[in-house]
């Protein structure tokens, strides 16, 4: 585990500088790949589908490449990005971020919706659960006369709304 200048342990700002350079290179490449799929040349009427997208992702690897090359080269191994204890605050709340947008596909926005509230109410909130579930039946029968009823604006519906006939 690194130790750093201030006393700390995390993670180091040249791991952060290099592990997001290759992430954006990995974004640009994608782009590539999609626009060469899409076509990027031009046809009778103009650019083709994938042509903007192509270059962008060009311009994103090239910006990319240079920042892994100035990230090596930098002595930066004394600075600290992020500590550990930094850290975990930042993933109790970005782990159901997460997980709460890929069960919007298997559980609908409203059953989703409570879930994660119920998990900030009590996981971080610390209130009890005859607190929290009032909360958040209430936020979810809320959303859904707003945008079902009101706005008549669809939203990503589950079983257990099938099974109430919605």
């Amino acid at each position: 585990m690194p130790q750093f200048a201030g006393g700390g342990s995390g993670i180091s700002q040249k791991l952060m500088e290099l592990l997001l350079a290759l992430l954006f290179a990995a974004g640009g490449v994608l782009a590539i790949v999609e626009g060469q799929r899409l076509g990027n040349g031009w046809d009778f009427d103009g650019p083709q589908a994938g042509y903007f997208p192509f270059w962008i992702g060009i311009l994103l690897v090239a910006a990319s490449l240079v920042n892994f090359l100035n990230a090596l080269r930098r002595n930066r191994d004394g600075q600290l990005f992020v500590s550990w204890q930094r850290l975990f605050l930042v993933l109790q709340v970005l782990v159901p971020a997460v997980i709460y947008g890929v069960a919007i596909f298997y559980v609908g926005i409203y059953v989703a919706s409570a879930a994660l509230v119920l998990w900030f109410m009590r996981g971080l909130g610390g209130f009890s659960l005859r607190q929290a579930v009032p909360v958040a039946a209430a936020l979810v029968l809320l959303a859904f006369f707003v945008f079902e009823i009101w706005f008549l604006v669809p939203l990503p519906k589950g079983p257990v709304e099938q099974a109430l006939g919605f």
